[in-house]
């Protein structure tokens, strides 16, 4: 395990953002599901990341989730302001601002379609670092952003003071077993499917999509792997796993845990902004059929899930938001 002193918690929700039927932030819907989300279990709430849809959220929309989180929370969980962007000068100003704002920590996500060579992808989280006295994680999901974090630049990042883990969707176990070795860094489970075996090889804890529907098994698990009690772990593990197929398989994550959500009656609406949109009946089915296999998980009851295949993909589309800036 690292050395490094903790800031975050072990687990974390990457926390859809929810909208009104019309697209605009559910401000109510917000502050109602991050208090879940903390009764739940979790230790911190990644607000603004890619899962709450950050590439189409506006900068005042940014910094007023950092600021309701923060309020809702109330010293209980850590609130963590994730996304970024794919502009250096941008990223910097937006993690200026979220630090006022009361954010407990940044997540720099790799900067996305550019395809930066590694000296600019470690020139871009250098920087940022430099710019807040925030803890600052690395968040490297090259499936989304064209380039992975190679080992060599982790390694070199981790030189920095102010960066002191990473969320890891790349799925690399030797890699990750290797900067563990050779760096004091905290590592985060990045993908759903793989807590339990990163856990294993001694990650510090998750950042979840599947955690906004049922942090409770996720809680089971690291306090779990916490005592040694493997057996507890791999049974909350194998409970899980119909759920995160479900959230993580047929359509985006956002995407599938917010339906899920909505059906559960949690969140009032299960938009999404354009470009994505809600799944397809065809989407919706598969997913209702993976929830068919979901036995019974702490704090959530699958007997009251009421598919709205409507609310999802008709009624009026959502607004086109403007400029982020």
């Amino acid at each position: 395990m690292s050395n490094i002193s903790n800031p975050f918690g072990q687990v974390l929700v990457a926390l859809v953002t929810p909208f009104t039927a019309d697209g605009e932030v559910d401000w109510p819907g917000v502050e109602k599901h991050i208090d879940d989300c903390i009764s739940a279990g979790a230790d911190g709430i990644v607000v603004t990341g890619t899962t709450g849809e950050t590439s189409t959220l506006t900068d005042p929309e940014k910094l007023k989730l950092v600021e309701v989180g923060k309020s809702v929370a109330a010293g209980r969980a850590k609130i963590i302001t994730g996304g970024g962007s794919n502009e250096t000068a941008h990223a910097i100003q937006l993690y200026k601002s979220s630090e006022k704002a009361g954010a407990d920590g940044v997540m720099i996500v790799t900067p996305y379609y550019n395809k930066p060579t590694q000296a600019g992808i470690l020139t871009h989280f250098r920087m940022i670092a430099d710019a807040t006295d925030l803890p600052v994680l690395l968040y490297d999901i090259p499936g989304r952003t064209g380039v992975p974090i190679r080992y060599e630049t982790i390694l070199r990042a981790a030189k920095h003071p102010n960066i002191v883990g990473v969320k890891d969707a790349k799925g690399d176990f030797a890699e990750v077993s290797r900067v563990l070795n050779q760096t004091d860094l905290l590592y985060f489970s990045g993908d759903d499917t793989n807590v339990l075996p990163h856990l294993a090889i001694g990650a510090t804890g998750l950042i979840g999509v599947t955690a906004n529907i049922a942090a409770a098994p996720y809680r089971t698990i690291v306090d779990a792997v916490n005592a040694g009690d493997l057996h507890t772990a791999t049974a909350a593990h194998r409970q899980l796993e119909p759920l995160v197929r479900a959230v993580m398989t047929h359509v985006p994550g956002t995407v599938a845990a917010k339906y899920i959500l909505h059906g559960l009656g949690r969140i009032s609406s299960p938009r999404v902004r354009l470009p994505l949109v809600g799944p397809e009946d065809t989407e919706a089915a598969l997913i209702e059929d993976e929830l068919s296999h979901v036995g019974e998980i702490p704090g959530v009851d699958f007997s009251r899930f009421r598919p709205d295949r409507n609310a999802a993909a008709g009624g009026a589309l959502p607004k086109v938001h403007g400029t982020t800036r």
